[in-house]
């Protein structure tokens, strides 16, 4: 009797099944469509050159500025940077060199600093006002917000400094009285080498190709350093009513839950307003060669004051890298972003060391000199490098390639997906 009584349960039919699944699964292959990334009939960013140049020290030069910010403390680090930029670089082509400091600077730093740079520098303190924290925040949140992200073990967050110079690279940099007279910069740091002769100057080249933004090594952010950015530039972005290119869509990971339950995930960090994900990629700030222009424009200088207003450089750890990346990715056409994979450059734990070009290494150049560099190989585009082409990086290559992908026919298979 009990038998009778418990039915097994009927299995819905299969044509029922994909009825009911497959609206949502066609709307979420529509919705990673739309964010496909175009791919180029031709490469849009190819190395400028790819070989090395006779330096053509007599030829006219960009209004352009290398750019320091440091503090007297680091002064054998700084010097180990502008002894090294000097010898790969700009003992042929002979830029400024801007060192700033948000403290007065010591007689001894000048003394040495000066001395490396042949004279070219200059070493100026930035205004306090650039250096502090804004109107709208409330100061003593802010610091015992700071002081907690440091409990976190949030890396850097509990340095009060660190934001500070984090919002003063995100927008007030632009507007230093000293900077106004120039339109390029190159960004240098502490504690910097560069492993390559760079015998041709990459700010003509900028300039000539319409580029505005030049980098070196893209890598993911830190991603509890700033859970909200996303969200506040993607909420700006459409307030703007700015189209997405292809580089804002490589910037993004769209989600594959379907709609409606798809706005549910704007709840999770790193998502906008639809609950699609930043990846995090993003390009590594601390090499940056730009158009200054760019960040002066009305449309940057509104997004940084917006984002200046929501108080994240201090309640959260905002880092320039992750703003200006954004930015870039929103405001610029992607070809006119350059990744200078030619360049020889570490700091920190992170390099990028090109392979040098194969019978392109000008031996008897009368200004090159003689010295000792790493073996030739086929496909090499680096000028007398001393690192090591085998080894060309040391940081996974998922947001180089994601990020070139708007550029480059060259592209992972993981992008077919993605």
């Amino acid at each position: 009797m009990l038998r009778r009584l418990i039915r097994p349960a009927r299995r819905l039919p299969i044509w029922l099944i994909f009825s009911i699944t497959a609206p949502f699964v066609f709307e979420v292959l529509l919705h990673l469509w739309r964010y496909s990334v175009p791919r180029p009939a031709s490469e849009l960013d190819s190395p400028f050159f790819t070989t090395c140049q006779e330096p053509d020290v007599n030829a006219k030069r960009e209004n352009a500025v290398l750019v320091m910010l440091a503090r007297n403390h680091e002064l054998e680090k700084a010097n180990k940077t502008i002894t090294s930029i000097e010898q790969h670089f700009n003992k042929w082509f002979n830029y400024p060199i801007l060192f700033l400091n948000d403290e007065q600077w010591s007689p001894r730093f000048i003394e040495v600093l000066n001395k490396t740079a042949r004279g070219l520098a200059t070493f100026e303190v930035v205004p306090q006002e650039q250096w502090t924290f804004p109107e709208e925040v409330d100061v003593n949140a802010a610091k015992q917000n700071i002081k907690e992200q440091g409990e976190k073990g949030i890396p850097h967050a509990g340095e009060e400094g660190y934001h500070h110079m984090c919002r003063f690279y995100s927008g007030k940099f632009y507007k230093l009285d000293i900077l106004k007279k120039y339109k390029w910069y190159w960004r240098l740091e502490p504690d910097v080498d560069f492993t390559c002769a760079i015998t041709y100057d990459p700010f003509v080249q900028m300039a000539r190709h319409k580029k505005v933004y030049g980098f070196t090594i893209a890598l993911w952010e830190v991603g509890k350093s700033c859970p909200s950015l996303f969200r506040h530039m993607a909420d700006w972005k459409e307030m703007m009513r700015i189209p997405s290119n292809g580089l804002w869509k490589a910037m993004v990971s769209p989600s594959w839950v379907p709609f409606p339950l798809r706005k549910f995930m704007s709840w999770l960090p790193y998502r906008d307003a639809h609950g699609d994900e930043w990846n995090l990629c993003h390009y590594w700030s601390n090499f940056e060669i730009a158009d200054m222009d760019f960040f002066r424009t009305r449309a940057y200088q509104e997004l940084f004051d917006y984002l200046d207003k929501k108080g994240g450089f201090y309640f959260e750890r905002w880092g320039d890298a992750a703003v200006h990346s954004l930015a870039v990715a929103m405001l610029a056409d992607p070809r006119q972003v350059h990744h200078f994979e030619d360049f020889g450059y570490r700091h920190d734990h992170l390099y990028q060391c090109p392979a040098n070009a194969p019978g392109g290494q000008l031996p008897d150049s009368p200004l090159l000199g003689s010295g000792n560099w790493s073996p030739e190989m086929d496909n090499g585009i680096g000028c007398r490098c001393e690192c090591d082409g085998r080894t060309t990086s040391n940081h996974p290559g998922f947001c180089l390639n994601r990020l070139k992908q708007p550029t480059s026919i060259k592209r992972p298979w993981y992008s077919l997906i993605l």
